[in-house]
């Protein structure tokens, strides 16, 4: 697993330089005061995690490493995950969420505080602890939320948050509901300082005026300043969400999304934005990132950069074999060293999973095909050509291959052999064109 540094160990004078230098830090209430609590005596800092999905996206990633630094240099660790708030969920850009139900979010809640384990050591001298706000609020009536609570908001305070104003322009509008999912945001910064004594919460810089309503709250009815701290949403080049592709979020669960799919996601950014990627995803010292910078623009076609950035994300997340199996993958895949063999099942379904193709029911799936079949006829069901002549004509050009293995014939059809592990057979046009076969039950 990629090794997690502390900020000298880094080569920082300060874990504050460090996080300004990563791009960690966004907003927060007091840059002085944050820098004095960052850079001082052990403090108690939580971060939030709703589950509004069974798993946590690169998107949290940047909280779950932000965290990770603060805990490396000694500051104590709360990880909220909401059981509460995740029955409501945090207003979004547009419309309103799709309320899941309760036995739902408790699944969700569990399988959240397991991932956030892997990444927050439990042991030590400053283990991260876990919390689950249904403790508190789960139990609290409508009258108590209201008199305990509400009554230390200002509405004119609430509808000037910037997501409430911008939803409440829309032609969606929002809820009360998730009008007041800031104020029970708020209760928790409370009773965690309470209880903990925490003067810090972490979150992204969408989540500005749910973490501020708390920042406010403990002011007004403890008269202690606190702070808060905002990591950058991370975007692309073009200005998009970083680590969305059409709706689809980069999972950190192996089983939503593979660990070769994710190592191919980091290794293929773009050159104008890896080192900033690095610099925010890793844990590398200054020193190396700003070699791996000079790398970028004296080689670029190494990418040198990129595959420094897969490997120790890919290794964090998943561990280190994880990461080297999608290496072997890859280069096994293309022909370009390693033998089709050699991979593990998993690793080999995990690799296959983005050449899925469309079911004509509205699902993905792999190709079906048996032995006997065709390898022409089989290569116009995994969608690598248009037609039988077609794939005939390219096999004659020496253009087709079966698990790396060039097609001589045209009339060659596949063996019991050619399912690896009994199950894939993998076709390959050219250099850069795969299909997959899955073998019919």
């Amino acid at each position: 697993m990629a090794k997690v540094t502390d900020f000298k160990e880094a080569g920082f004078d300060s874990l504050f330089d460090e996080l300004k230098w990563r791009g960690l830090i966004a907003q927060s209430t007091d840059e002085t005061e944050l820098e004095k609590t960052l850079d001082g005596e052990p403090v108690t800092y939580y971060c939030g995690f709703d589950p509004t999905a069974p798993s946590l996206h690169v998107g949290n990633l940047v909280q779950l490493i932000s965290m990770r630094h603060l805990q490396a240099a000694g500051h104590h660790p709360l990880a909220l995950v909401g059981g509460a708030t995740g029955l409501i969920g945090d207003p979004r850009q547009s419309g309103e969420r799709t309320l899941n139900p309760r036995n739902v979010v408790e699944e969700w809640t569990s399988r959240l505080a397991a991932q956030i384990g892997r990444f927050l050591p439990a042991q030590g001298g400053n283990p991260v602890r876990f919390i689950n706000n249904y403790e508190w609020t789960g139990s609290m009536t409508a009258i108590d939320f209201l008199r305990d609570v509400g009554k230390n908001f200002r509405m004119g305070t609430m509808l000037s948050k910037d997501i409430v104003a911008r939803r409440l322009n829309s032609e969606e509008g929002i809820s009360f509901a998730e009008f007041s999912y800031q104020v029970l945001q708020g209760n928790d910064f409370l009773e965690l300082f309470d209880r903990y004594d925490c003067r810090l919460q972490l979150g992204g810089n969408d989540q500005w005026g749910n973490l501020t309503s708390g920042l406010d709250l403990i002011r007004k009815v403890r008269g202690v300043n606190v702070n808060v701290m905002t990591s950058p949403l991370i975007t692309d080049s073009q200005g998009k969400k970083f680590g969305k592709s059409e709706g689809n979020a980069v999972w950190l669960d192996p089983a939503m999304f593979s660990p070769y799919r994710f190592y191919q996601f980091w290794f293929n950014q773009p050159d104008d934005q890896v080192i900033k990627l690095l610099k925010t995803f890793t844990f590398l010292p200054k020193a190396e990132v700003e070699r791996l910078e000079e790398e970028v623009k004296t080689d670029p076609g190494a990418r040198e950069a990129q595959k420094a950035l897969a490997w120790e994300v890919t290794s964090y997340v998943h561990g280190e074999r994880a990461a080297q199996g999608a290496i072997d993958a890859s280069g096994s895949l293309f022909g370009r060293g390693g033998n089709l063999d050699d991979l593990d099942e998993d690793v080999l379904e995990g690799a296959l999973e983005g050449l899925k193709i469309d079911d004509g029911q509205g699902g993905m799936t792999f190709a079906a095909a048996a032995a006997g079949d065709r390898v022409v006829e089989a290569g116009v069901k995994a969608g690598l050509f248009k037609s039988v002549s077609e794939a005939r004509k390219t096999v004659n050009s020496g253009g087709v291959y079966l698990n790396n293995t060039r097609v001589a014939d045209q009339e060659a059809v596949l063996a019991d052999k050619d399912f690896l592990h009994g199950r894939f057979a993998l076709l390959r046009r050219g250099k850069k064109a795969l299909g997959v076969l899955e073998r019919r039950a």
